[in-house]
C-alpha cells in the first residue's frame, strides 16, 4: 500500500481507501452485515487506513458497522464521514432521492455528536459537507463553526464531497471549496469521466489543496467483469442513475468498446489488471490523496490493494490514454460522464 498526505491537512491516507457505503447500505452488492465487517477488517489487514463514511448511509447504520469492524484499531485508521442531510427529521426517500440539507451551525453540532457516538470515537479525522452546493460553501457561519469544532479537537480537518451524481456545476463548487475555503474536495473522477478532474485538479495542484476521487472504475465498467448482458440487482444505485433502458444500453455499449481498447493496449501482457490501471490513472495527480473504489467482495478488495505491486503506469502510457480520451476513443458520439450524470 502507498500512503499520501492529504494536501492542506495533517492527514496521511492510504492511497486506496474504502468507501463504506458499499457495505453499509443496500445500494450496491453487500447486504450481509457480517460480510461487511469481514471486508472492512480485511481491508485494514491489507493496509487500508482511510475509511470514508457518511451519516446518511442507512441512516447511520454504516457508521455503526464500521465501529463494529474497526473500533479496536481506531488510533490506526483515518475516519472520514459526512454531514448535511437531515437524517433525524426526514426519513429515507425511495429511489435514493436526496433528503433536505440543513447547513445551520446547530445542526452541524447535532450531526457530529451523532456520528461520534455511532463510530465510537471522540473525534473525526476528516469531516465533509455531503453533496453541498455553492450556498453551503459560501455560508460563513457554517465554516466558522467547523473552525470552532476543530479548535475543540472534535474534528482534525474538514472538506467537501461533491455530488450526488456527476454534474458540471460541481466544477464551480470544487473550485470554490479549494480557493475560498482551502478545503479538500471529493469528486467523481476516472479515465472515462474526467470532466471534473480536468478543471478542478489543476486548481488543487496550484493551491496545494488535496482531492479524493470516487467512482474510479466508472460505475463498474473498469472493473473488468461487465458485459452487455450484465443486469443490476434491484436497489443497485445504477438503476436510479440511468433512467431509461435505452440510456443504460448506450452507456454500456459505448463504455465496453472503450474498455476493450484499454484492455488491448494497456492491460494485456502489461502486468496489471484493468481495475488496477484505473486506480493508477486516478492517482496520477500529486493532489490526489486517495481513491475510493467500490468494494463489495474480497477478490476485488485484494486486487485493488495490490495496485502498487502491479506494473506502474508510465508517462508514455498515461499520455496515450489521454490522447484516446481527447479523441473520445475514436467515436463520433460522446457519452462521457453519462453513467452517473444527473
Amino acid at each position: 500500500m502507498e500512503y499520501r498526505k492529504l494536501m492542506g491537512t495533517d492527514l496521511t491516507l492510504s492511497a486506496v481507501g474504502f468507501g463504506v457505503w458499499t457495505v453499509g447500505t443496500t445500494w450496491w452488492g453487500v447486504k450481509d452485515e457480517d460480510m461487511a465487517v469481514r471486508l472492512l477488517r480485511r481491508a485494514y489487514d491489507l493496509g487500508v487506513t482511510f475509511f470514508d463514511n457518511a451519516d446518511t448511509y442507512a441512516s447511520g447504520r454504516a457508521e455503526e458497522i464500521q465501529r463494529r469492524a474497526l473500533g479496536d484499531v481506531r488510533e490506526n485508521i483515518v475516519i472520514g464521514t459526512k454531514f448535511g442531510y437531515d437524517i433525524y427529521t426526514h426519513p429515507e426517500r425511495p429511489g435514493q432521492q436526496e433528503r433536505p440539507h440543513d447547513w445551520t451551525p446547530a445542526y452541524l453540532r447535532k450531526a457530529l455528536e451523532g456520528s461520534l457516538k455511532r463510530l465510537g470515537t471522540d473525534y473525526i479525522d476528516y469531516y465533509q459537507l455531503h453533496n453541498c452546493r455553492l450556498d453551503a460553501i459560501q455560508n460563513d457561519d457554517l465554516w466558522a463553526e467547523l473552525d470552532q469544532l476543530k479548535a475543540e479537537g472534535l474534528i482534525r480537518a474538514y472538506g467537501t464531497a461533491l455530488g450526488p451524481a456527476l454534474n458540471e456545476r460541481q466544477i464551480e463548487e470544487g473550485v470554490a471549496s479549494i480557493r475560498q475555503r482551502r478545503a479538500p474536495t471529493q469528486i467523481i473522477y476516472n479515465l472515462l469521466e474526467q470532466v471534473l478532474g480536468e478543471q478542478i485538479l489543476p486548481v488543487a495542484e496550484a493551491e496545494g489543496v488535496g482531492i479524493m476521487a470516487r467512482v474510479p472504475h466508472a460505475s463498474g465498467l473498469l472493473e473488468g467483469y461487465m458485459t452487455l448482458d450484465t443486469e443490476f440487482e434491484p436497489g443497485d444505485h445504477r438503476n436510479w442513475r440511468m433512467t431509461t433502458n435505452a440510456r443504460r444500453k448506450a452507456w454500456m455499449e459505448d463504455g465496453l468498446k472503450k474498455v476493450e481498447q484499454l484492455q488491448r493496449e494497456f492491460v494485456q501482457d502489461k502486468g496489471r489488471t484493468i481495475g488496477q490501471l484505473a486506480l493508477q490513472f486516478a492517482l496520477r495527480s500529486p493532489a490526489m490523496g486517495s481513491v475510493l473504489p467500490n468494494i463489495y467482495d474480497e477478490k476485488g478488495l485484494e486486487e485493488y490493494a495490490q495496485t502498487f505491486a502491479a506494473a506502474p503506469l508510465t508517462d508514455e502510457e498515461y499520455n496515450a490514454i489521454q490522447a484516446l480520451y481527447a479523441a473520445n476513443f475514436g467515436f463520433e458520439h460522446d457519452l462521457r460522464g453519462q453513467a452517473v450524470a444527473q
